[in-house]
């Protein structure tokens, strides 16, 4: 089962970028290569705050 529903990953969108975002494992991944933040999941809850997200190794 997945950490969140389809419904509500159609609607998020990276804070920082405003680009869609993806879920890899208890993560959502901003889909945008040159910004490339991923955000946790803490109980089922997407923390979509650019201070709670981390870069991407491909982005550093």
């Amino acid at each position: 089962m997945d950490p969140i529903s389809k419904e509500l990953l159609n609607i998020l969108a990276c804070p920082k970028c405003k680009t869609s975002v993806k879920l890899e494992g208890n993560t959502l991944v901003c889909t945008n290569s040159s910004c490339g933040l991923v955000y946790p999941i803490r109980n089922g809850i997407p923390v979509m705050l650019i201070e709670e997200a981390e870069k991407t190794a491909k982005t550093l």
